[in-house]
């Protein structure tokens, strides 16, 4: 990671959804590293709220702004003049997405064509990476992990839309910043990144399984599961964070260059196969570490939601060096931990700063 905080140092990095749960980690990791943080995003959403808890407001260039807005987000895109964009801002909700399918797509899908709009107006060169969701690819709930040459779909609104990003950003790459023209046309080097079901401390969100244990084992409640017997790729927080970081480091390596060129391209960031595991697995591991007990809520008439998804990092290990230094059990050791300290009165700021130098570490072995 020590080559991270060398590319990252004294950087402007434009930072969309940055008071959001992943946003906030990834901030206070930008920051961490020396960069100049522009976050682009709504007003925070939880109550408590992982962005005041770190005190971002105050330590980033924050604007409250919708990216559905085009000419405001393009304004601010072009006044920041960034170096490097992450692009985080999105509706994240599946079940939210069946309520409000409109509102999900013109976030999600129209969102992400202001921002690529909004970066052709860059006369600096940018590198750019758009996060979309493990759920992007068309999900056949097959028993083998998808790989980044799988097609894209989405059964529900919130998965199609990812998967129409995903459309997007190679609609972008190819007709405005294809690689084969960058230093004639343009100076944008763009990929994409796919991951999912990160876990973390500081999830305050309504309706997703981590934050819904720990409100209830802080209440002394069984935790109620919904789908026990799903999988998914779960993994801390931080991995994808690193690879995104990774993955942006390495699209301002050697433009132009064949190896470049296939950077300029989507990747997975997901675990290790053994930490795809039910949600069953996961409320009984937390019950390791904070005590308590679990009920099944099963609904038969609940909405459709995948039951069977994985994710091949072969390409992301082989063109960026990454691999997931944290395995289930640990993510899972360092994501209570955080809560139970919290809940404790510990400071959430060093609590996160601490995880992730720690992180940090193991990732430089």
């Amino acid at each position: 990671m020590s080559s991270l905080r060398n590319h990252y140092a004294g950087k402007k990095v434009v930072l969309t959804g940055h008071t959001g749960f992943k946003g906030s980690w990834m901030s206070e990791w930008l920051l961490n590293l020396g960069a100049d943080v522009v976050g682009i995003s709504l007003e925070p959403q939880d109550n408590p709220s992982f962005f005041e808890q770190l005190n971002l407001r105050d330590r980033t260039e924050h604007h409250i702004q919708d990216i559905r807005d085009s000419v405001k987000l393009a304004e601010i895109v072009k006044v920041a003049q960034p170096d490097i964009v992450f692009h985080l801002a999105a509706q994240p909700l599946v079940r939210y997405s069946y309520d409000h399918p409109v509102e999900t797509f013109d976030t999600n899908v129209m969102g992400t064509v202001h921002l690529l709009d909004a970066l052709r107006t860059l006369e600096n060169p940018c590198e750019a990476v758009i996060i979309t969701t493990d759920k992007c690819y068309e999900n056949k709930e097959v028993d083998r992990p998808y790989d980044e040459e799988d097609p894209m779909g989405g059964y529900d609104p919130y998965s199609a839309s990812k998967g129409a990003c995903e459309l997007v950003v190679s609609s972008y790459r190819r007709s405005f910043f294809h690689p084969d023209d960058y230093g004639k046309s343009h100076q944008i080097s763009l990929a994409s990144a796919r991951a999912g079901n990160v876990i973390g401390g500081g999830d305050w969100a309504l309706d997703r399984i981590v934050p819904d244990c720990m409100r209830t084992l802080a209440e002394g409640k069984p935790i109620p599961v919904r789908n026990p017997v799903a999988t998914r790729p779960w993994q801390h927080v931080l991995e994808p964070l690193g690879g995104y970081l990774v993955l942006g480091m390495k699209l301002a390596d050697h433009p132009g260059s064949n190896v470049w060129k296939e950077v300029c391209s989507g990747f997975n960031f997901g675990p290790d196969p053994e930490s795809n595991r039910s949600v069953k697995e996961l409320v009984e591991q937390i019950l390791t570490c904070w005590s308590g007990a679990w009920e099944d809520q099963s609904d038969p008439n609940a909405v459709h939601e995948a039951g069977l998804l994985n994710l091949s990092i072969q390409k992301a290990d082989r063109l960026l060096n990454w691999q997931p230094v944290w395995q289930f059990d640990s993510a899972i050791n360092q994501t209570v931990t955080w809560y139970k300290r919290a809940s404790e009165d510990a400071d959430p700021r060093e609590l996160t700063v601490s995880q992730i130098v720690e992180y940090m570490e193991l990732f430089d072995r």
